[in-house]
């Protein structure tokens, strides 16, 4: 199975390249394959076989890591549609939503003054996965349904804003949980 290590990651999988994807289909595929290329399979195999088994059971795990993250699956196929991501980095976000950033970063720091500091991070977590929830499902339009990738790209760095921010609260948390107990 050579052409493992040539095939993107959707071809790899056998699945279309599409943002939207049946999670319990591609986790039955990653074991199919992991069962087949699998190094122990190839214990008594030569040296060449070995490391080609080892190989693909590396690429096989990172497109599966891939496909099953929302942000990085989204990164991924903008990078397939020829418009990857690490290049719109510098690009500037529209005043509203940086404005939106700040606020919920004060909002973050003033968790601690509240009353009970983890019902208000828990409220805090449930906006921003709303939030977050709702980029995907405007990334998956973008991308699937009218193919804007422009729009795609705005959406795949507000997404990562988020992803910093669920970081951060999940720090917090863990702060505040070893301060109370």
């Amino acid at each position: 199975m050579p052409s493992i290590l040539t095939q993107n990651y959707f071809q790899l999988f056998s699945l279309p390249e599409r943002y939207h994807l049946e999670r319990a289909e591609l986790d039955a595929r990653y074991r199919d394959l992991q069962r087949r290329v699998h190094p122990d399979r190839f214990a008594s195999a030569g040296d060449q076989e070995r490391r080609v088994s080892m190989q693909q059971a590396a690429q096989i795990n990172e497109a599966f890591e891939t496909l099953k993250d929302p942000l990085r699956r989204g990164r991924y196929l903008l990078e397939l549609r020829g418009a990857p991501a690490e290049e719109q980095q510098g690009s500037h976000q529209d005043p509203e939503f940086l404005m939106q950033q700040i606020e919920l970063r004060e909002a973050l720091v003033e968790v601690r003054g509240q009353p009970d500091p983890l019902a208000a991070l828990d409220r805090l977590s449930r906006d921003i996965r709303a939030q977050y929830q709702a980029l995907e499902s405007a990334l998956e339009t973008a991308l699937d349904d009218s193919a804007d990738i422009q729009a795609a790209l705005t959406f795949v760095l507000r997404m990562q804003y988020f992803t910093r921010l669920q970081n951060e609260v999940q720090e917090l948390e863990a702060d505040l949980e070893d301060e109370m107990f």
